[in-house]
């Protein structure tokens, strides 16, 4: 598919430079183009950290995630006078659309070189496939789910990415935006804290803490290695519930969770998994899954396993020195309880004996209030803010 050369406004360029070319992927040759596309544009950049291949190669195997039980997929390459400058995906998550009795499209894997023409082809292959398909509305950039990496980073651009958080340079927001109709559809805020400085965090949380154990009966145990699959089905339980109002919301399935089962074994460190269960009856009511940041090890793995990458994984209990909170819930029932803040002052009882003292919590909607006053109140502050975007479609 060519398109004519357009301007970041809008306006024709009239100029000689050859015209872009949109081609949906074709064989394994074009999805290690695909694959390869963030290795070329962020190659020079000290900031970014390379995924691992094989990795990548089986997350966008159709017949290996288990997003493809619920949902499907286009992938796009673009070329500009024969030469790959940008990818993207466009898909359609079934299960979410049930949720939420919509009709929404989403795209993701958005990497793209400073080429506005280029990014305008991309979005108009993915929403061409969308509109297809009946959608109504375009969403993204998220890797399939808004549990995967989504957004485009628009501040802490100084900052290395933590695990499954995009890194982009400052012109991936501008050119976004300059396209007509993509307008903010939502903020994504991470919060940054030392878990390791109590005095920062206010009384009052401390104060929940003992009150969640002493007049609420709860208590809060590590989850389990060899029980991780049957403890990750209370993390659904509690998920599923206190996450069923936000605005990205998709139940996690057995499938989906039996390969995060799979995925947390590589990073599981029971001092950062954690379960809040009533004392009396044994029913589980909040959890939080903190992950060390496994980023820390892939940027010197640089994308491989071999010939080296492999110690590096190996030795990478020595080498993460951050986490990042990726799920903290409680169920809606149990939320006047002093639940969270227990769950808060786990977190920093695990600092003091393991070699992560601090990391980042989020992403948190920006419209999430409680939870955004949640981490003031500890202490932290936003270093980073990643932005989804959105279209409305005209459907044929």
């Amino acid at each position: 598919m060519s398109v004519e050369s357009m301007q970041a406004g809008g306006a024709v360029d009239r100029s000689d430079r050859p015209s872009v070319e949109v081609r949906a992927v074709r064989g394994l040759r074009d999805l290690r183009r695909f694959i390869d596309v963030p290795f070329r544009v962020h190659a020079n950049h000290p900031l970014w950290v390379p995924p691992l291949r094989l990795e990548r190669w089986m997350f966008l195997a159709r017949r290996m995630n288990p997003y493809f039980s619920h949902g499907e997929a286009e992938y796009f390459l673009v070329r500009r006078d024969g030469r790959v400058v940008g990818r993207i995906s466009a898909q359609i998550n079934y299960a979410f659309n049930e949720t939420h009795d919509c009709r929404w499209g989403w795209f993701g894997f958005l990497e793209i070189e400073e080429d506005a023409e280029a990014l305008h082809a991309l979005l108009d292959a993915a929403e061409g496939w969308l509109r297809e398909r009946g959608c109504e509305r375009m969403v993204g950039p998220a890797d399939f789910s808004m549990n995967d990496e989504s957004g485009i980073l628009i501040e802490g651009h100084d900052l290395h990415p933590m695990i499954r958080q995009p890194w982009h340079p400052p012109y991936y927001q501008r050119l976004m935006e300059a396209q007509e109709g993509m307008v903010k559809a939502m903020d994504l805020h991470m919060w940054n804290l030392d878990v390791t400085e109590r005095d920062g965090v206010m009384p009052i949380i401390w104060e929940l803490a003992e009150k969640s154990q002493t007049e609420h009966g709860i208590r809060v145990r590590p989850m389990r290695r060899r029980q991780l699959r049957k403890d990750l089905d209370h993390f659904a339980e509690v998920y599923n519930s206190a996450w069923s109002k936000n605005w990205d919301f998709v139940p996690y399935s057995k499938k989906d969770l039996d390969a995060y089962a799979l995925d947390l074994q590589l990073v599981f460190d029971k001092h950062w998994f954690m379960i809040a269960e009533r004392e009396d009856t044994g029913e589980v009511v909040g959890m939080a899954i903190t992950i060390p940041d496994v980023n820390e090890v892939l940027i010197k793995m640089k994308g491989r396993l071999l010939p080296f990458g492999w110690w590096h994984f190996l030795n990478k209990g020595r080498i993460m020195k951050r986490v990042r909170v990726g799920f903290l819930g409680v169920k809606p029932e149990y939320q006047h309880t002093g639940v969270a803040a227990r769950l808060y002052q786990v977190h920093f009882d695990a600092a003091e004996v393991r070699p992560q003292t601090g990391g980042e919590m989020g992403w948190i909607l920006e419209t999430n209030t409680p939870m955004n006053r949640g981490m003031e109140a500890m202490g932290a502050k936003i270093v980073k803010r990643y932005r989804v975007y959105e279209r409305v479609l005209q459907v044929l």
